[in-house]
């Protein structure tokens, strides 16, 4: 994780918040397996009742089209109870592609955007500016 949403989480957690950390493709094998898996089912009903949700990574990886109705399902079930943070390398216009069906995209951006608050940050990774700070191993912290 980010020190970015690491620091927004840890913020979150001393403010008295129930947090929730997932990339994309753990969410995503949770959402598949979580009828099936005891474990994977009680993840999903702790991230569920967290308030803040922060899903890390969201179009790194193609999802299939029954994931990206789970995913639907999952945002529709959770965007008004918790506050949902997404990082994505991804431009919005572009998620109708990772998802594989314009219209899910349209339904699922619809109650992303009904709160939401969009902040685009762009320039040079921080983790190449500064690889001193990340050893070997440790990119993705």
């Amino acid at each position: 994780m980010s020190r970015q949403r690491l620091g927004l989480g840890l913020q979150a957690v001393n403010s008295g918040y129930t947090v929730c950390f997932e990339k994309m493709t753990s969410l995503i094998k949770i959402l598949d397996t979580a009828e099936t898996e005891r474990a994977a089912g009680f993840r999903l009903k702790n991230i569920k009742k967290a308030q803040l949700v922060i899903i890390d990574e969201i179009g790194y990886t193609p999802i299939s089209r029954g994931q990206a109705n789970r995913f639907f399902t999952f945002i529709s079930d959770t965007y008004e109870t918790s506050s949902i943070i997404f990082t994505t390398n991804k431009e919005i216009v572009d998620w109708a592609e990772m998802m594989g069906d314009p219209v899910l995209t349209t339904a699922m951006l619809d109650r992303i955007l009904h709160h939401a608050k969009c902040y685009s940050f762009r320039g040079e990774s921080y983790r190449l500016k500064h690889p001193d700070l990340y050893p070997q191993g440790d990119a993705g912290m």
